[in-house]
């Protein structure tokens, strides 16, 4: 079938091969010669039906009909655009084939009134011939084209698995203009072949297998019913996909079916699917009733974490949402989205810096929020070792004015975005955010003890990259792939922990409600991703082969960077909660004092710009924190 649609693709996508049609134009002029004596044959009673004069006949038909069709070039003439003057072309030939046929007859075998009646029936029969072939030509292009613009159009599909979410694309899919089922495509060994809501199903054991399968039904995409199904499948028929050029797809939800049709078209796979593990169940309605009817700020706002969290919070009727960021046009962008999506959402964008108290106290003071989401930070590691008195006043300075607003305006929570870099660090961001994290934990103890007055609990979130956030590897390895390369790692052997945007901010959610106060929540990654698996099988998926068609160009660690993140739902350093995939993390308590005065000294450094004296004390705080591949190495203690 795939050479089929080739061989036609071929010979119909522009025009007819002129080959072709100077055969069928010989096939046609010999067939009106032959015709022609067995007409005359049936009306007049004569010899040229004699073996000898047939031959002759035939023989100088062939010779003259070659010659003539050669010399005027009929054949060449493009069907759709035949003009009339074209067709006194056709009339020519059939002229001089006749009268050459009928001169060469003449000579040979005599002059007579019947050759002069077959010479005519010729001539009639040759120009009426040319005449259908050109017709039935122009049906045939027409037919053969659009069902091949129709092939374009809709791709055949490959539906992965017989169970009841497979099975249940078939009555989804059957009005669908793009999309057509060929097959059923499941994983192992069947001697049977059956059908499946009358649709073949496919068993294939081996990638030989897979390939014969896709050849005989000239499939163009896998479809998938759950992401469980392709994340299971992406070591084996997502590898045969891969290498085979198949697009690989995964079937819309439910609420995008209107009226029985998918209203949108399927989606592709994206790295992103083939990375995650299966999603952390959350109890969302427990969420919900936490949130509900309160007013929320969230720091940070516009960013990755910061805007995800806007989007679920507006879902959950919160009597107004506070967003506090200093990007511009970030904030321009999500507020454009708010208004499009949750017209009814009570929201306040405002302009404003952690580290300005003024502007923080403005937005405090004004709306009065009853649970704060402080994700307001600087993350890149190499910039901010480049930059290190700016992260500690965004990370340290800044985390610590969000917190005392929090106990000045009776704030319920706040509840603080760390990560795993917090967890023995080895560059400035790390140690800056495990820096914010003892300042929060402590004024959380102290109120707890009584030694300090204020009614907010403190809660901390751990967790590790997240995939598709503003500057992260996979949107970086994009956009190299599209430039044709190379794509830069930094180390063969790097791998780091990934979970999803909308996962993360649930996960931070769901670690606010069930918290207490001051604890430091982390979460199970599941495994780690080796970063140049991630960016080959990335390469794989938009159709090109590593090292061959994009090259892998390997830079070196950055500075502050280490190859393995830490583990941080390790039970030696955790506790368990009611959920099994959320721990508290076991972690040295500070004194409050010692942290204010830390966090003081820390700030005043920092302004002061003296970078050596701030980092050293940044070491003298969390001795845990050991630079690698650094300026900062010196520092460290041998």
């Amino acid at each position: 079938m795939g050479n089929l649609i080739q061989m036609l693709n071929k010979y119909v996508g522009r025009y007819f091969s002129t080959r072709i049609v100077f055969l069928l134009d010989m096939i046609m002029s010999l067939a009106a010669s032959l015709v022609s004596l067995l007409l005359l044959n049936l009306f007049v009673q004569t010899d040229l039906l004699a073996f000898n004069s047939m031959i002759i006949w035939m023989a100088g038909s062939f010779v003259c009909s070659f010659l003539f069709i050669w010399l005027l070039r009929t054949y060449r003439i493009i069907i759709r655009h035949t003009t009339l003057r074209d067709f006194a072309r056709f009339v020519l030939v059939a002229l001089l084939k006749v009268f050459a046929l009928g001169f060469v007859y003449g000579v040979v075998r005599g002059f007579s009134l019947t050759l002069y009646m077959m010479m005519l029936a010729d001539f009639f029969l040759t120009f009426v011939a040319f005449f259908m072939l050109r017709v039935a030509l122009l049906i045939a292009y027409d037919i053969v084209k659009s069902k091949m613009d129709h092939r374009k159009k809709c791709q055949n599909v490959l539906v992965y698995g017989v169970g009841v979410k497979s099975v249940a694309l078939i009555p989804r899919l059957q009005n669908s203009p793009h999309y057509n089922i060929v097959g059923f495509l499941q994983y192992g060994v069947s001697n049977v072949s059956h059908l499946i809501s009358e649709v073949k199903a496919f068993y294939v054991s081996t990638e030989k297998e897979f390939d014969e399968v896709i050849y005989q039904v000239d499939a163009d995409a896998i479809l998938f019913a759950t992401e469980e199904d392709a994340r299971s499948e992406r070591d084996r028929m997502i590898k045969y996909s891969i290498k085979c050029g198949i697009k690989l797809l995964f079937a819309p939800p439910i609420d995008e079916m209107v009226d029985g049709k998918v209203s949108h078209s399927l989606r592709n796979i994206d790295i992103e699917d083939l990375l995650m593990r299966p999603e952390i169940e959350i109890s969302m309605k427990e969420i919900v009733e936490n949130f509900q009817g309160k007013t929320i700020m969230v720091t940070g706002a516009a960013g990755s974490i910061g805007s995800e969290l806007c989007r679920q919070l507006a879902t959950f009727g919160v009597k107004e949402l506070i967003l506090y960021d200093n990007a511009e046009t970030p904030m321009h962008n999500l507020r454009l989205e708010l208004e499009e999506k949750f017209p009814d959402l009570n929201f306040v964008p405002i302009i404003g810096d952690v580290r300005l108290l003024p502007r923080l106290d403005y937005a405090f003071r004004k709306f009065r929020p009853h649970v704060v989401f402080h994700a307001a930070a600087y993350k890149h590691v190499p910039l901010m070792e480049e930059n290190p008195c700016e992260a500690v006043l965004v990370n340290v300075a800044g985390s610590r004015n969000v917190a005392d607003k929090c106990i000045e305006y009776d704030v319920e929570k706040m509840v603080m975005v760390s990560t795993d870099k917090a967890v023995n660090p080895t560059n400035i961001m790390g140690c800056t955010k495990r820096l914010a994290e003892i300042y929060v934990q402590s004024m959380g103890l102290s109120i707890e003890q009584g030694k300090k007055s204020g009614k907010t609990r403190f809660v901390t979130t751990r967790f590790g990259n997240v995939l598709g956030s503003n500057g992260s590897v996979i949107p970086r390895f994009r956009e190299q792939i599209a430039k044709g390369g190379p794509v830069t790692v930094t180390h063969p052997d790097i791998t780091r922990f990934f979970m999803t945007i909308p996962e993360a901010c649930r996960l931070v959610m769901e670690a606010a409600t069930m918290s207490t106060g001051n604890q430091i929540f982390v979460f199970d990654m599941g495994e780690s991703v080796k970063i140049d698996d991630l960016a080959r099988r990335m390469i794989y998926l938009a159709g090109f082969k590593p090292d061959i068609d994009i090259k892998i160009a390997y830079s070196g660690l950055r500075p502050g960077e280490k190859l393995y993140e830490e583990v941080l739902s390790n039970h030696e350093n955790t506790l368990p909660t009611d959920h099994s995939r959320i721990r508290v993390a076991k972690v040295r308590e500070y004194d409050y004092d010692d942290a204010f005065a830390a966090a003081q000294e820390l700030e005043r450094l920092s302004r002061e710009v003296d970078i050596t004296a701030m980092v050293k004390l940044m070491k003298q705080i969390v001795p845990e924190f050991i630079s690698k591949n650094s300026r900062f190495e010196e520092f460290d203690k041998k």
